[in-house]
């Protein structure tokens, strides 16, 4: 199916712009450490249950699970740890503006590392897209009636983040590359090795607590926590794994990072806040692109 890729690109933007508003809350709750490994632990059995019901092929090679355990370490493990304490500090808004960061980085080890030469038409299209986010990023008027403020380390959470995302997507496509891999079953795999790696861990440094004792303290903590797994981890991800497979990986990253466009009618609808005349056009912009990666 032509543009299958740029479709599920955009909506996996739409996917993790409502789980980061829906995980800020939940990480203010719980606490980041505890919220990154209870996700991936809901979003674990989910996946499996689908994968189950569904019949999906599981076999890989040993060569595409490590690739996709490396992917999920970094990606999942390091860069989502960093991106939730960035929610903590500087807020769901701001997180993701610093995440638009990504694609560049993917698009340049796309070049290198795949060979993914984009045309001309795609390129203007991944710099008009990338322009109309800067304009929102370079936003340097603060928001009187902010809930969250900028801060040094937000920032430095934020861009650890994004480098995180960075080379687990490329990680991902390595083990595409060998041969195909279903979206659903990438994504398993992926969270199936962060959780091996991250639940001993956090145990053997008491970093973990009884979730059944933390949830019954606050219901609304697990709801967030399920809610932002389904919609997150287990959907999210698939469509990433899905949208790289199907076009070039700078593309895919560039409409996965119009998160903090999709996002400006979110925050005004939730946190009542005022949104500048600067980010309306940074919005407008940003379409234009999409709109040209889309008809190139």
């Amino acid at each position: 199916m032509p543009l299958l890729g740029e479709i599920f690109a955009l909506l996996t933007a739409l996917l993790w712009s409502a789980t980061s508003l829906i995980f800020a809350e939940a990480a203010n709750r719980i606490g980041s450490i505890q919220l990154n490994i209870n996700r991936l632990i809901f979003a674990l059995v989910i996946l499996s249950v689908a994968i189950f019901s569904f019949q999906i092929e599981i076999a890989l090679t040993s060569t595409q699970l490590i690739y996709l355990a490396i992917s999920g370490i970094i990606g999942l493990v390091i860069g989502d740890h960093f991106l939730f304490k960035a929610y903590q500090h500087i807020g769901p808004r701001f997180t993701m503006l610093l995440m638009a960061l990504s694609p560049g980085l993917t698009a340049i080890f796309g070049i290198f590392l795949f060979n993914e030469f984009l045309s001309l038409w795609g390129t203007l299209g991944v710099l008009i897209t990338l322009a109309g986010i800067a304009l929102v990023i370079l936003e340097k008027k603060e928001i009187p009636n902010a809930k969250y403020k900028i801060s040094r380390v937000g920032i430095l959470f934020g861009i650890i983040a994004a480098i995180g995302q960075s080379v687990g997507l490329i990680f991902a496509k390595f083990a595409f590359e060998i041969s195909y891999v279903n979206g659903f079953t990438a994504a398993f795999y992926r969270i199936f090795f962060s959780v091996i790696l991250l639940f001993p861990f956090l145990i053997l440094l008491r970093k973990y607590h009884n979730p059944i004792l933390l949830y019954k303290k606050d219901l609304k903590a697990l709801w967030l926590t399920i809610a932002g797994s389904i919609v997150g981890p287990v959907l999210g991800i698939s469509f990433s794994m899905i949208a790289i497979t199907y076009t070039k990986i700078g593309i895919a990253a560039t409409l996965m990072s119009t998160m903090p466009i999709i996002m400006v009618p979110m925050i005004i609808f939730i946190y009542k806040e005022k949104i500048s005349s600067r980010s309306i056009l940074g919005a407008v912009i940003a379409v234009a692109g999409i709109a040209i990666l889309f008809l190139k």
